[in-house]
């Protein structure tokens, strides 16, 4: 059974997609690669030129984390067009994106419309009326740590469908498979229907596969 990891920044978890930091060179499984509205201004044309290279390994099967944060103080036409500028390389390359959306969620929507890759929001922890408006709009949602505490992301968890639903363990380092039977409990099934339901989801994004699995070579 896969316990995968959609989205972490930590080198020795495994069955999931590493998030490569900034510049830094391609690993030898599956990573997401972007720019993060907090370090757009660091270095931007010889990040941008890391981005175009690294983006076109294959072992990069999504663009990210990337997006929008107003907390940032970076101004929002700039985030925009950063932000803009990944959207069109994933359309280009045909790789879904892995979103950091902070306070910007109507601009987000906004740009969802001009877009056909699929996009997941990783860590996410909103009220249930962004979740459903981000449904609506056809993101998929990835869930981390914050589940295990907040009762209110628990009673999002219930109602939205295991088509949709990612989990992470983002820079966090503790063992997925913890949030996989605390999931499974709050939805009231078994951990290998959750694991099967994003296994299909990973299947569906043409994610599956692609060299995701643990150093010995076989999913965790």
């Amino acid at each position: 059974m896969l316990f995968f990891d959609f989205h972490f920044h930590h080198p020795r978890h495994t069955s999931g997609i590493r998030n490569l930091s900034l510049l830094e060179p391609p690993g030898d499984s599956a990573f997401s690669a972007g720019i993060h509205p907090e370090d757009i201004l660091l270095h931007p044309e010889k990040s941008w030129n890391w981005l175009q290279n690294v983006s076109q390994h294959p072992n990069c099967v999504a663009i990210g984390e990337c997006g929008l944060d107003g907390r940032t103080g970076i101004n929002d036409l700039f985030q925009e067009k950063i932000f803009r500028q990944q959207i069109n390389l994933a359309e280009e390359l045909h790789k879904p994106m892995i979103i950091h959306c902070v306070r910007r969620f109507s601009n987000l929507l906004h740009d969802r419309k001009t877009s056909t890759v699929p996009m997941i929001i990783h860590g996410f922890n909103k009220k249930e009326t962004v979740a459903d408006s981000l449904l609506r709009a056809g993101f998929s949602l990835s869930f981390g740590k914050a589940v295990f505490h907040h009762v209110s992301l628990q009673q999002i968890l219930k109602k939205i469908p295991l088509n949709r639903v990612f989990l992470e363990t983002d820079d966090a380092d503790f063992d997925i498979r913890l949030l996989y039977e605390k999931v499974a409990e709050i939805k009231k099934i078994s951990v290998e229907e959750l694991a099967d339901a994003i296994e299909n989801h990973l299947k569906q994004l043409k994610l599956y596969g692609k060299n995701m699995a643990g150093e010995n070579g076989t999913p965790h």
